[in-house]
């Protein structure tokens, strides 16, 4: 029981920064569209206040 809760919980937090920029890496589907991706993050795609 006590699992099922913590995993309802885990299910409800927000996805970091971190998880998302690995996400959005891991998409790539060849090296240059990686290397596009790494750009992209390392210019603070993910890190801009909206």
């Amino acid at each position: 029981m006590l699992k099922q809760i913590r995993h309802f919980i885990g299910a409800l937090r927000p996805v970091s920064v971190e998880e998302r920029e690995h996400a959005y890496l891991s998409a790539a589907c060849d090296r240059y569209d990686l290397e596009y991706r790494q750009r992209q993050v390392e210019r603070g795609m993910f890190r801009r206040a909206f």
